[in-house]
């Protein structure tokens, strides 16, 4: 009886059904209460509406909370019908070690940190890490599942593109502070402030708050303006390829195979 309450349980929260109403319904509730969620921390900032509606939010939030604390629960409990997290024990732990279950942890956890924790200002930091909760929805929508996919296809391609623009910000860095520092002591004081030009020019940003005066100065920042125009288009195209490459996986996946037709007797060859 509680083997098959759990499998239906596991069902019911990590098996996408859309013929079964009890999941499509909790999907739907839970998707709606994430983004309710996003959109209370929104205007909780805003100090009028959090003085006149202070008491509707703590108590959306406390329903909140009560959810996705079940849900997780929940969750860790029937996640051994997964032949991956069997184990009673190592199992569970290895589920609570995955990605989207360490993001389900964090839509709650900073909510009983003032419980944990007597001294209140790491749980007022903390309650920062409320918007993790939009984070939850790579469970149900799709989109964000294909952009994980794509981020972990290209995942070798983008590591050494990022390597290149570590390089090259570090360089461009360097040499500015050669060049400036004489001339701009205060703008230009070391290297690693330095570097916060080298990311305004490489990504052709411009804030205008630090600039080159020297000849030899300005001709780096229009050296350095050019290769960054290059440089992060690079991981734009990148996942532009990746994303084409999914999308072509997911329709053909879709696709019904067509049987394999033995060429000599015409006969169909089982797959």
């Amino acid at each position: 009886m509680i083997d098959k309450f759990k499998k239906r349980i596991f069902l019911i929260l990590e098996i996408w059904n859309f013929n079964d109403a009890i999941a499509r319904i909790c999907d739907y509730f839970i998707i709606a209460l994430i983004l309710l969620n996003v959109v209370a921390v929104c205007l909780e900032t805003v100090e009028s509406l959090n003085q006149r509606y202070f008491g509707l939010f703590r108590t959306f939030e406390y329903f909140s909370i009560f959810v996705f604390t079940i849900e997780y629960i929940l969750r860790v409990w029937a996640c051994t019908i997964d032949v991956r997290y069997q184990h009673p024990l190592w199992g569970r732990i290895r589920y609570m070690l995955t990605p989207l279950a360490l993001i389900d942890l964090l839509a709650f956890f900073p909510f009983y940190l003032p419980i944990l924790t007597p001294d209140m200002r790491p749980a007022r930091a903390f309650r920062l890490i409320k918007f993790f909760q939009f984070f939850k929805l790579t469970r149900y929508v799709k989109s964000l599942q294909m952009i994980g996919e794509v981020l972990k296809a290209r995942k070798e391609e983008l590591v050494i593109t990022f390597g290149v623009v570590l390089l090259l910000l570090f360089f461009s860095g360097s040499l500015i502070y050669i060049l400036e520092h004489d001339a701009q002591p205060e703008q230009f004081p070391n290297i690693p402030a330095a570097m916060w030009w080298g990311v305004v020019t490489l990504t052709t940003v411009g804030y205008g708050d630090v600039y080159p005066i020297t000849p030899m100065g300005r001709l780096l920042g229009a050296i350095v303006a050019i290769l960054g125009i290059g440089i992060f288009a690079l991981p734009a195209g990148i996942i532009a390829s990746g994303f084409t490459e999914v999308i072509e996986a997911r329709k053909a996946q879709k696709q019904p195979k067509k049987p394999l037709i033995c060429p000599h007797c015409g006969k169909i060859i089982e797959r």
